[in-house]
């Protein structure tokens, strides 16, 4: 097939990663660019000697130079290409979330072969975030074959919501904002996972307004939580301390620095006939170990910690180690023997094998050892990819501590 897309050269280097599956390309791999190149647009990714490696949305304002979004040279990027990419997304979900399918991520950006671009799905409200110039230019195309798809498989859709506030998009050179793309609404949805419902506010919850990566991690929570005394901390929606809970728990304590996030897994747990079941306690999570600690105070037999990323960049990596440790450290002395520990971290910066070095470490300084439940990671709707390892985020541990 004839080729009239405009032309970019990459490095040796970058060859390399593009051959083996990877869908960046960083400004300092470009070799060279045509002069008809537009940002945004779509170019043919060219080795050094000029051979075809794939086709990438480019953007001269981005680090990220380059999201490959097809290595095929007869693809045709056409209205069918981008409805295709959706009906591949969906199906997959379709089966490996069944009967959770109305409640989950539908579009993992790159996992799916859609830079940039997340999609959320509350049953019948969309929700999406867009961080790439290009897939802003097509995400019309992209909206309407949800929409369809969707009406397809059984969901009828009410509206589709972009949560368009990222900080990466400044880096995109993309305004940001927020507002219905079609449809309409109040604000809020009411969704059931795990057989526990909850409030969803999609307009000013964190993120897509709640997160769904965690779900079957929460179930496990449940499996084991019955007689326990659970302390669930940085609790935000409440989820596990709900699961807990539903689980059997004794006693559950849920724990948040904010108000708001207070009033709100407080509101769900009124949603569940569960207000009597679960307190609520505004305070620092470090602090607050900090001053149980130097009070011999050990209350809990079960502790959670679902902290927010400490980390969000290579840089900072090393100083985020010092926080994962100190609130686990902590924990684990908070514990009596034969109690039990679950612990994440959903930063891709802090690796499983950095965590599971930190973990070692906070054990050693505790005096305890740790007794292995369960080795857990993001639900399959954040599908990994073993060629894209940013896709590889959220850790998760089950411990008993001996």
């Amino acid at each position: 097939m004839a080729r009239n897309f405009p032309t970019v050269n990459i490095n040796e280097k970058a060859e390399l990663r593009v051959r083996a599956g990877h869908p960046w390309v960083y400004e300092d791999d470009i070799s060279s660019v045509g002069a008809d190149v537009i940002d945004g647009e779509l170019v043919d990714v060219l080795s050094v000697k000029g051979k075809y490696l794939g086709t990438a949305f480019y953007n001269s304002a981005s680090k990220i130079r380059l999201r490959v979004v097809s290595q095929n040279a007869n693809d045709r990027f056409d209205e069918s290409f981008w409805r295709r990419r959706v009906c591949y997304a969906l199906d997959y979900r379709k089966t490996v979330m069944g009967a959770d399918f109305a409640c989950s991520r539908l579009v993992f950006g790159e996992a799916d072969g859609l830079p940039g671009l997340t999609v959320d799905l509350f049953n019948d409200i969309i929700v999406s975030e867009v961080a790439c110039l290009g897939t802003d230019r097509v995400k019309g195309i992209i909206y309407d074959a949800l929409w369809d798809e969707l009406c397809r498989r059984g969901i009828t859709p009410t509206a589709i919501y972009e949560r368009n506030e990222l900080a990466l998009r400044d880096k995109e050179g993309l305004a940001r904002y927020k507002g219905f793309w079609r449809g309409d609404g109040d604000g809020s949805t009411y969704i059931t996972e795990n057989g526990i419902k909850y409030k969803v506010d999609y307009i000013e919850g964190q993120k897509t307004g709640y997160f769904l990566d965690q779900k079957y991690n929460r179930a496990a929570i449940s499996k084991i939580a019955k007689d326990k005394t659970v302390l669930d901390c940085f609790t935000h929606t409440g989820a596990f301390a709900l699961n807990a809970a539903m689980g059997g728990a004794k006693k559950v304590t849920a724990v948040d620095v904010s108000a708001d996030a207070l009033a709100t897994a407080a509101g769900n747990a009124a949603l569940n006939g569960l207000e009597d079941r679960v307190d609520f306690l505004r305070a620092d999570v470090f602090e607050l170990f900090t001053e149980w600690e130097a009070k011999g105070k050990r209350e809990y037999d079960f502790i959670i910690l679902d902290p927010p990323a400490f980390t969000k960049s290579s840089a900072t990596v090393g100083k985020a180690i010092g926080g994962y440790r100190e609130i686990n450290r902590k924990a684990m002395k908070l514990l009596p023997r034969g109690g039990y520990l679950a612990t994440c971290s959903c930063s891709h910066f802090m690796t499983d094998n950095l965590f599971c070095k930190m973990l070692k470490s906070a054990a050693e300084e505790a005096c305890v050892s740790l007794k292995q439940i369960e080795r857990r990671t993001q639900s399959p709707d954040h599908p990994i990819m073993w060629n894209v390892p940013e896709t590889d985020y959220l850790k998760f541990y089950i411990f008993q501590i001996i």
